[in-house]
């Protein structure tokens, strides 16, 4: 999926499972095949996709919990288009 909307609200696919690895000592996405090693960045915004909360939501909330990051919804957008394409996320 290359277009998606802002008031798209993203879920995760089913299949999917996003937790916290301590052997990895980060956030995975895992799914039926494997596990996907997540960012800092990339786990935050995957913890507040619910299938409730749009993407303008979720990159509010961003905003709010890191002010003097410059650029976010560009990096959230960014995310959500590389996220959609892998699979990873559905439109609820």
């Amino acid at each position: 999926m290359s277009e998606f909307n802002l008031d798209d609200c993203p879920r995760i696919r089913r299949g999917f499972r996003l937790q916290w690895e301590p052997v990895q000592n980060c956030d995975v996405l895992l799914y039926p095949e494997g596990m996907i090693q997540l960012n800092e960045s990339a786990a935050h915004i995957l913890k507040l996709v619910d299938g409730q909360r749009s993407i303008a939501q979720i990159i509010a909330q961003l905003q709010e919990q890191f002010p003097d990051v410059q650029g976010l919804d560009e990096d959230v957008l960014t995310f959500m288009g590389v996220a959609y394409a892998q699979f990873w996320l559905e439109s609820c």
